[in-house]
């Protein structure tokens, strides 16, 4: 075997590893995991996911947790410290949202 078809093979093999890793987290929270957030006094914060790392809620076309397509999508919340959500600067003097922007 060639040292390029070792390459390409190692990268094919990477990228499906990714790709089966997303999947495997695009999964809804489940029950116990939001009752957890919640217990532990956070709150739903819209628009400060960055892209991937959404923790729920991304809108059309999506399926659930980490599933947002671009940074601080408006339709997609995460998990933040109570009370701290509307205080959280983000780009272009934007704040975080206790509801989707």
């Amino acid at each position: 075997m060639s040292a390029r078809t070792t390459i390409s093979s190692l990268v094919l093999a990477g990228a499906v590893s990714t790709a089966l890793a997303t999947l495997a987290s695009a999964a809804p929270l489940t029950k116990a995991e939001a009752d957890a957030a919640i217990a532990a006094k956070k709150e739903k914060c819209f628009g400060v996911a960055l892209k991937g790392q959404n923790d729920c809620a991304a809108g059309p076309g999506t399926t659930c947790q980490g599933t947002s397509t671009v940074d601080f999508q408006g339709n997609a919340w995460k998990f933040v410290q109570g009370g701290t959500c509307a205080s959280i600067d983000l780009p272009g003097g934007k704040k975080g949202s206790l509801k989707p922007v």
